[in-house]
């Protein structure tokens, strides 16, 4: 698998936000993805060190309406929890593309 497949979208929320004090970075990944492969993704496209990678799969989840029916609401995916080492950050903004 390429670098440039594995890596979807970086996570931006309030609770994400929040942990990057802790050099903590969240991503959504490729369902094929593991640890290593993310961990050369994101020291490729951000030139940053990383310190360890966990990786959370999402779960489907469903909500039923009317009569027994069923509606997803969202995909089954990946999210990668990405620690950096000490005094290094990513900018989303800037990304090696090449």
């Amino acid at each position: 698998m390429e670098l440039a497949q594995i890596l979807i979208s970086p996570i931006v929320t309030e609770k994400s936000t929040k942990s990057q004090a802790m050099q903590k970075y969240f991503f959504i990944v490729n369902l094929n993805a593991n640890k290593s492969q993310v961990r050369k993704a994101i020291e490729y496209a951000y030139g940053v060190k990383v310190k360890s990678v966990n990786i959370v799969p999402i779960l489907r989840k469903a909500r039923s309406a009317g009569a027994g029916k069923s509606i997803t609401k969202r995909h089954m995916g990946k999210k990668a929890i990405v620690t950096l080492e000490p005094k290094n950050s990513i900018d989303f903004n800037k990304i090696k593309i090449s």
